[in-house]
């Protein structure tokens, strides 16, 4: 029996982690859980499964009957006193590095949704569970794709990674009519039940550009070594070729559940009820090139792959602060690749020596953002 801490419960990831935990009984049993503001599902969550440990992070709700804890401080103690094997965290953007930090601090091993971890800190996130031999496993579909095959073929044998892309809302829509796309055209993704901050990331191809740089370091394999393709139907969730010229691929339904199972039962395979991809149902898969010209924040991400220093943590601070203006309707869509360039076309050199050094970094990178943003 598996014991399991779900950060960002009431989100996407972390409904899917519940199901995951409440299908299989035998296998896995919750300890604790946060959420961020949504008092009320917690709760109701809370009462399903029988679990008192609760955290809200938010410092700014009151409190609640039956919620003990509270804020950054409330969720460190959450990490630090929660007798679990596994954190899933579910909670998205920046604000879960601290949490992965804690997790590995207090040798837990790490199911890992948020992809600004790796993106942020990637080196000494994993200098950091080497040294506390904890797991960190991968539960983007992507990456835990890789992580899969990886596993079975061997680093040695691997010679570069594909990774899929949906296109997002706007795959097919001309250069010209991306000016005018609102917010409500953009929260409409074709393929995948998701988040408003990952929605608009898959819109602008951020999220792939994410996940570019993501894959460079959780695989140790150069930007030049990581290709990314558009497919439409969220089948295939990735792709490596081998040395010997092969590829090889994982398929399935698109549903998260698929690589949350697989975190938390690793390194089994679990039986399990997720409805099974069918070879036969006349589905077809396609395949084409991104459109790096229309969509800049994929070639951006690339380029801050390739340099050394802050500059993926000064691309992820932007387009944080970039997608929240987004939302508020102060700048247009095609405004977040531009706010993204002009902050790393500043220095950004400077190699964080520790955690504080990237906080610091995150920090000054949405100043220089804001700063930006202020002039739009």
């Amino acid at each position: 029996m598996k014991k399991i801490l779900v950060l960002g419960a009431t989100g996407s990831i972390g409904k899917s982690g519940l199901d995951i935990i409440k299908h299989h009984p035998d296998k896995f049993c919750l300890v604790g859980m946060s959420a961020h503001k949504n008092a009320e599902t917690l709760l109701k969550i809370s009462k399903e499964f029988g679990c008192k440990n609760l955290c809200l992070t938010s410092n700014n709700v009151p409190h609640f009957d039956g919620i003990s804890l509270y804020g950054a401080e409330g969720l460190k103690e959450l990490i630090e006193s929660s007798d679990c094997d596994i954190v899933l965290n579910g909670i998205a953007g920046a604000a879960g590095l601290e949490p992965s930090i804690l997790a590995l601090e207090n040798n837990k091993n790490l199911a890992l949704a948020n992809k600004e971890t790796i993106v942020m800190a990637g080196l000494l996130i994993k200098k950091l569970a080497q040294k506390n031999k904890s797991l960190i496993l991968p539960v983007d579909s992507e990456h835990s794709a890789i992580f899969s095959l990886v596993q079975k073929y061997g680093v040695e044998s691997l010679d570069s990674i594909i990774l899929t892309a949906s296109g997002g809302p706007f795959r097919n829509t001309p250069k010209n009519e991306l000016e005018f796309v609102t917010l409500a055209d953009t929260l409409k993704h074709p393929t995948w039940n998701m988040g408003q901050k990952i929605t608009i990331d898959s819109a602008t191809l951020a999220n792939k550009g994410l996940e570019v740089i993501e894959a460079c370091r959780l695989f140790d394999v150069s930007a030049s070594k990581v290709h990314v393709v558009v497919h439409p139907q969220s089948l295939v969730h990735s792709l490596i070729r081998t040395k010997d010229g092969m590829l090889y691929a994982q398929i399935s339904e698109p549903d998260m559940k698929h690589p949350i199972i697989q975190a938390f039962s690793w390194p089994d395979f679990l039986s399990n009820k997720l409805k099974l991809f069918d070879l036969t149902a006349n589905i077809e898969m396609s395949f084409q090139k991104p459109r790096f010209d229309d969509f800049k924040m994929l070639p951006l991400a690339y380029e801050a792959a390739e340099k050394s220093g802050c500059y993926t943590i000064a691309y992820n601070a932007a387009n944080e602060v970039a997608v929240e203006a987004f939302i508020k309707n102060q700048i247009k869509f095609l405004d977040i690749p531009h706010l993204t360039q002009d902050v790393l076309s500043k220095d950004w050199t400077a190699e964080p020596a520790g955690f504080n050094e990237v906080f610091d970094a995150d920090k000054e990178a949405r100043f220089v953002a804001k700063s930006i943003l202020s002039k739009f």
